[in-house]
């Protein structure tokens, strides 16, 4: 198929009357363009420098969390299994966005195929939405380990972190793969070009020259279901693990005991907030700025890998503690 001049490839952008004339000669692309951040093209280098040192951290971070529990006996427990879980989530989602996306930066390499297009969307649903269950996952931990700290072995034993675990990865999976499933239905007769940084399910569908309400009513049912879901059940078991704090006799042992939930909020807090914000910026944010709110999903996918390694190897006396002695050669 002969090459179309970039001024007609890129007809979405331009007014309804000058783009329609063009949809007619455009078929499904075997390709899609990825613009990066649009607007802050000349900005790409040094916009990839605080991206490149945010991967780092967040792969160096999850990896040295998921080194320690494996190497350290003590620490092969309910809580520190659901952390590895989180690890493993983070370091798939920045890995399956950030190579590709300073790759753009750096070598302006925009083509992406249609089918990598896809797997890249499932992955990072897919793993944002196992994200959003495992932190559900470690809310019951802290409400077993507060509330019924003598059967919380018995309760949270190996086997059923394990179901735990399965359970999340299944309902992440199977949610989500109706997106890449409608994505791919879709005739794409406008522009293969996608004014993001990475296959976003709605940044891709929006292309579509069809009606997509399926899609957007799907992935706002998928977002206030699950999201909700997990939010609802965090939620209540937080209520409870207030109620036993504030029993507690004595201010340093409610002081002492709600300190061992810091850290899960502060990942709730980093994940949730700014899931939130892009979520509704992308879909009634009409009057954001398009590099703006590209520039904030971007970060949104980097801000919970970042965080929780630093989150938990700060907070957590035991990953801490350990950290150190690797570096000290020191018995703690």
């Amino acid at each position: 198929m002969q090459e179309k001049p970039l001024c007609l490839r890129v007809g979405h952008f331009l007014p309804y009357s000058m783009s329609n004339s063009n949809t007619t000669n455009f078929t499904n692309p075997s390709t899609f363009i990825l613009l990066g951040i649009p607007g802050l093209e000349a900005a790409h280098i040094w916009i990839s420098i605080p991206f490149c040192a945010m991967y780092a951290i967040a792969v160096l971070g999850n990896f040295t969390i998921l080194f320690i529990v494996k190497r350290e006996s003590s620490l092969h427990g309910p809580m520190f299994y659901f952390l590895c879980m989180l690890a493993i989530t983070d370091l798939v989602i920045s890995t399956s966005t950030l190579p590709k996306m300073l790759s753009i930066f750096w070598f302006n390499s925009r083509e992406i195929s249609f089918r990598a297009c896809l797997t890249q969307m499932y992955f990072i649903h897919a793993f944002s939405t196992m994200e959003s269950g495992i932190l559900m996952a470690m809310a019951f931990d802290r409400y077993v380990a507060i509330c019924h700290p003598l059967r919380h072995s018995t309760i949270l034993s190996t086997s059923v972190v394990a179901k735990i675990g399965l359970a999340v990865v299944l309902r992440s999976g199977i949610l989500t793969l109706p997106y890449p499933l409608l994505a791919r239905q879709w005739p794409y007769c406008r522009t293969n070009i996608i004014p993001h940084s990475y296959c976003g399910h709605m940044a891709v569908v929006k292309l579509a020259c069809a009606d997509i309400s399926i899609s957007s009513y799907y992935g706002l049912f998928d977002l206030l279901s699950v999201i909700g879901m997990d939010v609802f059940f965090i939620a209540v078991s937080y209520t409870l693990i207030l109620q036993a704090i504030f029993h507690l006799p004595t201010k340093d042992a409610r002081l002492k005991t709600f300190g061992t939930c810091i850290s899960h909020l502060f990942a709730i807090l980093a994940l949730y907030i700014p899931g939130l914000f892009s979520s509704l910026t992308q879909r009634f944010g009409h009057n954001v700025p398009l590099h703006c709110h590209v520039l904030i999903v971007s970060v949104y996918l980097l801000v919970p890998p970042v965080l929780h390694p630093i989150i938990y190897g700060v907070r957590t006396k035991q990953i801490w503690g350990r950290l150190l002695q690797l570096f000290t050669h020191k018995e703690i």
